[in-house]
């Protein structure tokens, strides 16, 4: 099955929630269940799944922190709180300090901020207290981003917390089911570069696709 699965595409982000819809759709009817999209990408994701199981549609926004060399190999997350993730095994193996990336760090912070201003406008957060929470993304690398946002919801009370993910290396599930109440994907690959790799179309998703899905899901 997993040989099957590291051959199979999906077509895009759209393609992805569809697929992960089917795979978390024993939920629907679950009091208190809420889908959460991690913006950009899981957004897209979470709309369809959000859309599947009729519940509410909101974000979380935690930011991922590059290593200096590679700002895509994620060396820290944060979390909407502020509160920082450090991966220290990884930063000790690169050779990298706290202070190597506290510039870093802070610009994510602020960057997390704007998202959530940008894309909740007036809005109020979601009270996620004593609630079942689905946790989506259209992939999980490192997985610190998710671990960021597992951190942030639990903080505001989430009773449940489910991470659904497209795609998800075999190597990062156990890490995944230890910090949540389960995990549901559509592929797990055991040879892993990127989440990209597994789609045929994977554009950047822009600020302003999120707020028109957002805007679009609270429409009853």
């Amino acid at each position: 099955m997993k040989g099957r699965e590291m051959l199979m595409m999906l077509k895009d982000r759209i393609d992805g929630g569809k697929k992960l819809s089917e795979r978390v759709l024993h939920y629907k009817g679950e009091p208190g269940l809420i889908v959460l999209g991690l913006p950009r990408g899981g957004v897209v994701v979470a709309y369809e799944v959000a859309k599947a199981l009729d519940v509410p549609l909101d974000i979380v926004v935690p930011r991922k922190v590059g290593a200096p060399f590679s700002p895509e190999l994620a060396v820290a997350a944060v979390a909407e709180d502020g509160t920082v993730l450090y991966n220290e095994g990884l930063m000790k193996e690169l050779g990298i300090s706290v202070d190597d990336i506290d510039e870093t760090v802070e610009k994510e912070k602020k960057e997390a901020m704007r998202r959530m201003d940008l894309y909740r406008g007036d809005r109020p957060l979601l009270d996620l207290k004593d609630k079942t929470v689905l946790l989506v993304d259209d992939g999980v690398a490192t997985g610190y981003t998710m671990k960021a946002a597992i951190m942030s919801v639990r903080l505001r009370g989430a009773k449940k917390v489910i991470v659904a993910v497209s795609v998800i290396p075999s190597d990062k599930l156990l890490t995944m089911q230890e910090i949540s109440d389960a995990v549901h994907y559509v592929l797990m690959p055991e040879i892993f570069y990127s989440i990209g790799q597994f789609y045929e179309e994977f554009r950047q998703v822009t600020d302003e696709q999120v707020i028109e899905i957002l805007d679009t899901a609270k429409k009853p």
